[in-house]
C-alpha cells in the first residue's frame, strides 16, 4: 500500500508543473497577441496622421473637379517633404478668420498661387503674376467680380474653390492668403465613387 501510495503522491507532484507549464504558454500566447495588436494600431496611428488618409467632399465648392460625397485619397507625408505648388488641391484647416454659418473643421481648394506671386481676378479671369491663367477645371469665368492685386509672402499661399459660380466657394477672396502650416495634405485621387474615380 505504501508503494502505491507513493506512485500517486508522485504523480501528484509531477502534473503540477504540467499545469504550470500549460498557464505560462497561455499568458506567453496573450502577450504575443497584445504586442502585436499594439503595433499595428501604433502603424495605423502614425499611417493616418503622417502618412495618407481618405477625405470625404462636403459641398459644391470644387464643383465640377470634385462632386459633394467624392472619397478622396489624401498625402499627408507630402506636406514634409515640400511646399505646395499651383494647381495642387490640397486639405486645409480651416482659417480662423473665416466665419461661415456652418463651420467646418478642413476645407478642400485648389493652390492658385504660392510665394512670391501677385494674384488678382480681373474681367471674370484669374491673374497670377500678370499672366492669365488657363484653368480648364473651371466651367464658368470668376462671377463675384475682380479682386487683387494680392501679394504671397514667404510660407503663405492663395487657394480657391474650382466652382467660380456667384458666391460658391469661401477661400482666400474672402480669407486672404493662409500660412502653408494649415495645409493636412494633397488630394492625389478620387477613390469613390468608382465611375469619377481618377488620379487629380
Amino acid at each position: 500500500m505504501g508503494f502505491f501510495a507513493g506512485r500517486e503522491d508522485s504523480n501528484e507532484v509531477m502534473a503540477a508543473p504540467r499545469h504550470n507549464h500549460e498557464a505560462k504558454s497561455f499568458t506567453h500566447e496573450l502577450w504575443d497577441w497584445t504586442k502585436s495588436i499594439l503595433v499595428a494600431l501604433l502603424v495605423v496611428i502614425v499611417v493616418h496622421q503622417f502618412g495618407f488618409n481618405l477625405s470625404t467632399v462636403r459641398g459644391h465648392s470644387m464643383d465640377p473637379t470634385l462632386a459633394e460625397g467624392n472619397w478622396l485619397f489624401v498625402n499627408k507625408a507630402i506636406t514634409y517633404l515640400k511646399a505646395p505648388k499651383r494647381g495642387d488641391i490640397v486639405i486645409l484647416k480651416e482659417p480662423e478668420k473665416l466665419v461661415l454659418p456652418q463651420q467646418h473643421p478642413f476645407l478642400v481648394k485648389r493652390v492658385v498661387a504660392i510665394a512670391g506671386d501677385e494674384v488678382q481676378g480681373r474681367s471674370g479671369a484669374l491673374f497670377v503674376n500678370g499672366d492669365k491663367v488657363d484653368e480648364s477645371y473651371t466651367d464658368t469665368p470668376i462671377e463675384d467680380g475682380d479682386f487683387g492685386p494680392t501679394e504671397v509672402g514667404q510660407g503663405e499661399i492663395f487657394v480657391m474653390g474650382d466652382n467660380r459660380h456667384l458666391a460658391a466657394s469661401a477661400d482666400s477672396r474672402l480669407f486672404g492668403v493662409i500660412p502653408t502650416s494649415l495645409v493636412q495634405g494633397r488630394a492625389e485621387f478620387v477613390l469613390w465613387p468608382f465611375d469619377m474615380a481618377t488620379k487629380l
